[in-house]
Parts: C-alpha cells; sequence; structure tokens
C-alpha cells in the first residue's frame, strides 16, 4: 500500500517514500525553474554518499497522463536514485503543480517540450555529468519520451514502462474501439476550442465521478485498476483524469510511433505480459527500426497499472532498468 501523501512532508504518494533528507541516503530536492514563461514544479532525486563535486550519470522520469511526480514517476526516480543516479521528474506544464492556464491542457507538444525543459534544468545540477544522460517515460509520459528521444541526442538512451501512446488512443479509441466515431469527437473538440476562443466556458473530458459498481463494470483492465490506484490507493489532490476537450486537436492527429526509426540509441521498452496495453508497446517497439540496441522485455503476470505500485513487479523493472543504463550511461 502506499503512505498517506497528507503524512509526507513533500506530499509522495508511493510506498517507500521518502520523509526526510538524512546525510549519506537518498535525498529529495523539491525545484521549480521556468520553461517558456511557466513555473514548473519538479523533484530532483540525488543518490547516497552524493557530492557536489563529483560526476553522476542523470536520468530524466516522464509522469503517466493524469499523474504526478509525487505518484510512480517519483517512485522510479527514488528507485533509480538508490542505483546512483540524479533524477529528476517533474509536473507537467499546466498540470499537477506546475503553473499554465486553462488547466489540464493535455497537448503533446507541451509534454515534449515538458522533458526537454527537464533535460535542460538537470543538465545544470550540481553533479550531473550532461554525457551521460538517460530518458524514462511512464504510460502516457513513454509515448512523449519515445517522440523526444527521436531528435533530442543528449539522450544516450530511453526506456518506457507500461508505455501509452495518447494520441492512437484517443484517436482510435482503447483498443482501436471507437473507429468510427473520430470525425465526430474532431467536430466535438473544434467546438469546444471555437467556445474556449469566445471566452466560453473551458470544457473537458476524461472526467467521471464513477461508483465502485460502475468502475467494476468499465471493459479495460487498464481504466478499472486506473481509477482504483488514481482515485484510492495513490490518489494525490494535484492528479486528475480530465484534459481540455480542445487538447483533442492536437492529441488526435499525433502518434508516438510516428518518425520512430529517428530513434538511433539504445531502447528499452518493458510491459506486463497481461497488460490490455501492451499492444501499443509492440507496435512501438516493432517501428523502432533505427536502433539495433533495443530490447523488449514483459514482465510476467502484470498488468499496466500493477507495474505503478506491486512491489514484485516494480522490483522487475528497477532490475531491468538498473542492468540497461548501466550499460547505456
Amino acid at each position: 500500500m502506499a503512505d498517506d501523501y497528507r503524512k509526507n512532508p513533500y506530499t509522495l504518494i508511493y510506498a517507500g517514500a521518502i520523509t526526510e533528507n538524512v546525510a549519506g541516503r537518498v535525498n529529495i530536492h523539491p525545484v521549480s525553474y521556468k520553461l517558456n514563461g511557466i513555473e514548473i514544479a519538479a523533484n530532483v532525486y540525488t543518490p547516497a554518499d552524493y557530492e557536489a563535486g563529483k560526476a553522476y550519470p542523470a536520468i530524466v522520469v516522464a509522469h503517466p497522463n493524469g499523474g504526478v511526480k509525487e505518484q510512480v514517476a517519483g517512485l522510479y526516480a527514488q528507485r533509480l536514485a538508490e542505483q546512483g543516479y540524479i533524477t529528476i521528474t517533474a509536473d507537467a506544464a499546466y498540470q499537477g503543480g506546475s503553473g499554465g492556464l486553462p488547466r489540464n491542457i493535455d497537448i503533446p507538444a507541451n509534454r515534449i517540450e515538458d522533458i526537454h525543459g527537464m533535460a535542460d534544468f538537470i543538465s545544470t545540477f550540481q553533479g550531473v555529468d550532461t554525457g551521460r544522460l538517460g530518458l524514462l517515460g511512464i504510460c502516457g509520459g513513454g509515448g512523449y519520451s519515445l517522440s523526444v528521444a527521436k531528435t533530442d541526442k543528449r539522450f544516450s538512451s530511453v526506456a518506457t514502462v507500461s508505455m501509452f501512446n495518447s494520441g492512437r488512443v484517443r484517436r482510435n479509441g482503447f483498443e482501436d474501439s471507437a473507429l468510427d466515431s473520430i470525425q465526430q469527437r474532431l467536430q466535438q473538440a473544434s467546438a469546444a476550442r471555437a467556445q474556449q476562443a469566445a471566452g466560453g466556458e473551458v470544457l473537458y473530458s476524461g472526467d467521471a465521478n464513477l461508483s465502485d459498481a460502475q468502475i467494476a463494470a468499465l471493459p479495460f483492465d487498464l481504466y478499472r485498476q486506473g481509477y482504483e490506484y488514481y482515485w484510492k490507493t495513490h490518489a494525490h489532490p494535484n492528479s486528475t483524469f480530465k484534459y481540455t476537450t480542445s487538447s483533442l486537436l492536437d492529441l488526435m492527429r499525433w502518434d508516438a510511433t510516428d518518425q520512430i526509426e529517428l530513434i538511433n540509441v539504445p531502447l528499452l521498452m518493458i510491459a506486463g505480459s497481461n497488460a490490455d496495453t501492451l499492444y501499443m508497446t509492440e507496435d512501438a517497439f516493432a517501428k523502432a527500426t533505427g536502433t539495433q540496441a533495443k530490447q523488449l522485455f514483459k514482465i510476467d503476470g502484470a498488468t499496466h497499472i500493477e507495474t505503478y505500485w506491486k512491489p514484485k513487479y516494480v522490483n522487475q523493472a528497477i532490475d531491468q532498468l538498473t542492468t540497461f543504463f548501466g550499460k547505456t550511461l
């Protein structure tokens, strides 16, 4: 189970989260910086016995859609810091503890720029060896990390956990189940943008207050377990499923696998063997033809959300990531 964010001074909401900085151990450093005029809220984790005068490899960690830095992204950032890396995870612009209005814009270009921005900031952090910079994206952050790695050659290697191709799902529906309503949904998104531009109410999609029975009736494990994770066991006040409906204009014309052959650095993709999102990882992995140093690791028995918190699955992911980054950074 997760620790209670209300009892954590950093509002971290994962098991084993840091509650205080202790000399000689992994420490957390809340930071903020400007990105295109927007205040970004981030956490930097430093490894045990960190010394500013030494040189450490660093890893940028991108959070899931609707997630915040205090949840699974923080868990993986802390666990990788335990392996000797300086890590950073930040709330996306317009989301979580970061600034930007209207709230909960979810545009791929922004999420991609967020990752570039984390690389900018961590490259100036004392002790970071900029020649050993890695990238890890989780869920939606995984799809955006693939997009970043196509062109940002500061990253020596890239890894994903439970990658979610936000563009494909927003366009085609989960498991390509909504192909017949694409044009209708684009009309709705266009109308939402027009209303917003005219000074009207900002419309949102993806938000719902569901009962336990309604959650249990959802057709996909991702959504059933996702509601459990984000609304109950690992709920955080800055985390929400909702996004501006007008964001669909950008989301639906974007795809994580477009020009994916531009990735020419080592690539590790991790997903649960029982994840109903596995098809997205397998599709991207097959299309990533620009690198020969690529590996697909399936965590036996894991679903998508279980890779966020279940110790036996998180441990396997961390073992794979430690080996991978150990060889590539």
